[in-house]
């Protein structure tokens, strides 16, 4: 039977045996709009070697990479780098399949594949900063705790001075290029971005600490092989320089204004708003929610410094749209932002006080008291609108010091 599917050469003894996912359009509320990549990677060390595996629809694929190689039954070791589906998924077939010698994973990775996937096959766990011969190559391994699982490890080939960097320093992006190089590099940051802010915005403080331990073990890196999406093969030190500025979160001249509208009121304010902040010289960027993915509005936050949010009042409360978003949001932490609340109401207008309180409950520092307009706004209002955002740009401006 012919194989339908080959692996990829990283270097001689380095091969990607993944799979790609063209379908996927979002991953736990985060819209995945170019797809995804489950990557996986073969040594030709003396004791061959799997990294990782894929996730479980994918495991043919997987394989059917693999024989275009190697008899799959010369595999000696499996290593998990990270218990999440999307990479063990297909684990228990491939140790059923391979019959490794030893799987290994951190000790936390280890207990976590058991509780997972109630395994039979001895899981051998592997310290921070142990290493792990294969006979005529080395493998370190250091623990990346929540990076972005309890369990999260990273896995050196020293000989090669290559990074399997897990879930760290990929992307959701389906392509047929395996390497970054051959992507434009307006999409590479893009969709890198994208994965920060959705994934590893809460643990910017550990992506930082990370940055440092690698700068402090004198650690070099030829290539960047992470777990989604493409491989830095080519001036890998990009990736990890985009990582430690996301992570540094320092607020630029940028603002992001969020709403939602009922009858257009809220959105004649918003753009009044958006009007004011341009006028002062912030770069502002208009997100009408309903029209808008909730994985939208953290991207556009990550680099920014002032995020307003604008509602009607529905039923005495916010819309929607903003209490997904907000609630999505301030789980992901973003730090440095300062803020404000508009909104037009009918009766009660409560809306703008519940976004104040929301902003403030995610470290916002609202900037401005909350802007109410009752039904439509006139010129009147809307001038009061454009003035309050060019308020906010010039405390955002002071903050900045330009």
């Amino acid at each position: 039977m012919g194989n339908s599917f080959e692996a990829v050469k990283i270097t001689d003894d380095v091969y990607w045996v993944g799979a790609i996912d063209w379908a996927i359009r979002d991953f736990h509320g985060y819209h995945t709009g170019r797809g995804s990549t489950y990557n996986a990677y073969l040594i030709l060390a003396d004791k061959v070697t799997l990294m990782d595996t894929v996730k479980s629809p994918f495991f043919e694929e997987m394989m059917g990479r693999i024989r275009s190689v190697i008899d799959p039954a010369k595999i000696d070791y499996l290593i998990s780098n990270h218990s999440e589906m999307d990479h063990s998924g297909s684990i228990r077939q491939t140790i059923a399949t391979i019959q490794p010698e030893q799987v290994f994973a951190s000790p936390m990775g280890a207990k976590a594949l058991v509780e997972h996937f109630h395994l039979s096959q001895e899981i051998t766990p592997v310290k921070d900063g142990e290493t792990l011969s294969l006979g005529n190559r080395t493998l370190t391994f250091l623990e990346t705790r929540m990076l972005h699982w309890p369990d999260s490890m990273v896995s050196y080939l020293a000989e090669e001075q290559l990074l399997f960097s897990q879930d760290g320093f990929g992307m959701h992006l389906a392509t047929s290029e395996r390497f970054a190089d051959e992507i434009p590099s307006d999409i590479l940051e893009f969709e890198g971005a994208k994965y920060y802010a959705n994934i590893l915005l809460p643990y910017s403080a550990l992506v930082l600490k990370l940055a440092k331990r690698i700068e402090e073990l004198g650690l070099r890196f030829s290539i960047i092989a992470p777990d989604h999406g493409p491989i830095w093969r080519k001036n890998p030190e990009k990736i990890i320089g985009l990582y430690v500025r996301w992570a540094e979160q320092k607020p630029g001249n940028r603002a992001v204004v969020a709403f939602d509208s009922m009858w257009g009121s809220t959105e004649l304010m918003a753009r009044s708003v958006a009007d004011g902040l341009a006028g002062e010289g912030t770069k502002t960027k208009v997100l009408n929610l309903r029209a808008s993915h909730r994985s939208d509005l953290p991207t556009e936050v990550l680099g920014a410094g002032a995020l307003l949010v604008g509602s009607p009042t529905l039923n005495n409360g916010i819309f929607p749209t903003l209490a997904d978003n907000l609630c999505y949001l301030k789980g992901l932490k973003p730090q440095n932002l300062i803020g404000g609340a508009f909104g037009s109401y009918g009766w009660s207008g409560e809306s703008v006080k519940q976004l104040e309180a929301l902003l403030k409950e995610m470290g916002v520092d609202v900037a401005c008291d909350g802007l109410r307009i009752k039904y439509v706004p006139d010129q009147q209002a809307l001038a009061q609108s454009r003035e309050w955002g060019a308020a906010v740009a010039r405390q955002l401006k002071g903050r900045l010091g330009i």
